[in-house]
């Protein structure tokens, strides 16, 4: 599958920014979209219907939309699973919280038989994704206000009877010793990294916006699906780690600054546009 360069000048491919405009746009008209109208929303992205019908395949192929004709349209609806996805990723991504000492924190420990190995996988890979740092083999810790959310989440997945999670302090805290720690946890480096690659995509299409004098809720529309294809990976791989723990001048504060910011501005006239093209207007 091509991927597009999408108007901040990030590579996003086409099935990513679909996603996308599912989670924006299509739960408030029952999670379907027509095919002609996902078609007209792609198209203001820079992709062709030939990729816009293949990623939709694809999303189909693994379980996230399915086929449904609604007033003789064909379109594509969520399933059960995608929505969930998309409603469990609305706290993480638009309600960001960072953590405080006063949290504490959560382990999960684990155990699956070797017997069960394709369960070990599924469960490390959905603690990787929930933003769980790794403290030892079978022992993974976050922030303690993702208790919650780890435990329905692993329910769901049927993946509860391997795990035990407990809620913890960390000792060290009163030693100076935790910052060192997190660093060994979560690859604090390359997370870095990715705030930066957010700032610098998306920092000149905020200046942009603070110059502009008339609204243009088509370019608005284009950033702002932008912007958020960009950001929705980050909450979960920074599930809100305590300032306290992290190196100073940390700029995941000024990604999600920048977020709030450009997002605020983007969303009113992206969404009047994006249900103009729904509509076929």
């Amino acid at each position: 599958m091509t991927a597009v360069t999408n108007p901040a000048g990030a590579t996003a491919q086409p099935r990513q920014l679909i996603v996308t405009l599912y989670g924006l746009y299509a739960r408030e008209g029952g999670g379907w979209l027509s095919v002609a109208a996902l078609v007209r929303l792609l198209a203001g992205l820079g992709v062709e219907e030939p990729a816009v019908r293949s990623s939709i395949s694809r999303l189909k192929r693994r379980g996230l939309l399915a086929a449904e004709r609604r007033a003789g349209s064909a379109g594509y609806a969520l399933t059960p699973a995608a929505r969930q996805i998309l409603d469990d990723g609305d706290a993480r991504i638009f309600g960001r919280r960072r953590a405080t000492a006063a949290d504490g924190w959560v382990l999960v420990v684990f155990s699956v038989p070797e017997s069960e190995r394709d369960k070990r996988h599924l469960l490390r890979s959905r603690l990787a994704r929930l933003g769980f740092g790794t403290v030892a083999p079978g022992v993974w810790i976050a922030p303690g206000h993702v208790a919650g959310e780890a435990a329905d989440a692993l329910g769901r997945l049927g993946l509860d009877g391997y795990v035990q999670l407990f809620r913890c302090d960390h000792l060290g805290d009163r030693l100076g010793g935790r910052p060192a720690q997190v660093r060994e946890w979560w690859d604090l480096d390359a997370l870095c990294g990715r705030y930066a690659a957010f700032l610098d995509r998306h920092g000149p299409v905020r200046a942009r916006w603070a110059r502009r004098r008339r609204p243009d809720p088509e370019r608005a529309f284009a950033d702002y699906v932008a912007l958020v294809t960009d950001w929705r990976e980050l909450p979960y791989a920074d599930p809100g780690l305590p300032l306290a723990v992290l190196p100073r001048g940390w700029n995941g504060v000024a990604a999600a600054g920048l977020f709030a910011d450009l997002g605020d501005r983007l969303s009113g006239p992206a969404r009047g546009h994006a249900r103009a093209l729904i509509a076929g207007e």
